[in-house]
């Protein structure tokens, strides 16, 4: 068991069981920057997040917005696989755009010239359904999107999470399974990680009983601001 992975699950698995995402879109770039690949980062990353999110729907799967996950199976989850399916050879760094977009979306509330255009750039949601899709493919980092579309939403912190962490986990199925097919994800794999899935699931029981149940709806939507800032300015000095 490597330390420095061990303390990157911690850190994002803590995240994401707050708000659905968290592992793959927190967890990518810093494997990346501690020397893993791609392909071997998210064979890491995929089973814990999976594992955090389905727990995470069994408990709520009453609150799921329903028609928001089927724009998910019909318009971003084709083109996740087809672009997971090629990211060996298609590289390109759209970070910076992403950032810039996430810090739009957590000034909304706070600028109306921000929330203008925000609300302009969803209003083309089937685009952006398919971009979301394209994104996670190639980066692994479509959670950005996902949150910053539900946050946009205004739900309340239940069904924001339980609507993110299906929506999620789906990215994480056909990502296992795409991995799968073409060669790169054999059933020893999963053996091997087990132990860092075993590590997720009791910082989410952690998380769960002492931090998400004090969080009240109105709280929930200012961190879930802090939470698409922090991305955006991130995402924006990673692409430097």
């Amino acid at each position: 068991m490597q330390l420095n992975i061990l303390l990157i699950i911690i850190l994002t698995s803590f995240v994401q069981s707050i708000f659905g995402v968290g592992v793959l879109l927190f967890g990518t770039p810093l494997l990346l920057l501690s020397g893993h690949d791609f392909i071997d980062a998210i064979k890491i990353l995929l089973p814990i997040s999976l594992s955090i999110n389905l727990i995470q729907i069994v408990k709520d799967y009453k609150n799921i917005d329903l028609d928001f996950y089927k724009k998910i199976l019909v318009y971003t989850i084709p083109f996740v696989v087809l672009f997971l399916f090629f990211v060996t050879s298609f590289r390109i760094n759209i970070t910076i755009f992403i950032g810039i977009f996430l810090l739009l979306v957590a000034a909304k509330d706070y600028s109306a010239g921000a929330n203008k255009i925000i609300k302009y750039l969803i209003d083309y949601e089937k685009t952006y359904f398919v971009a979301m899709g394209i994104i996670h493919g190639i980066t692994n980092l479509g959670g950005s999107l996902l949150t910053a579309i539900v946050h946009g939403r205004g739900y309340v912190k239940n069904k924001a999470r339980v609507t993110v962490a299906l929506s999620y986990a789906t990215f994480a199925i056909f990502q296992m399974l795409t991995l799968a097919i073409s060669g790169n994800m054999a059933v020893s794999d999963f053996g091997k990680i087990g132990i860092y899935a075993a590590v997720g699931i009791s910082v989410f029981l952690f998380t769960e009983l002492l931090v998400y149940i004090e969080i009240n709806n109105a709280n929930y939507a200012r961190y879930f601001a802090v939470l698409l800032f922090f991305t955006g300015m991130l995402l924006c000095l990673k692409s430097f």
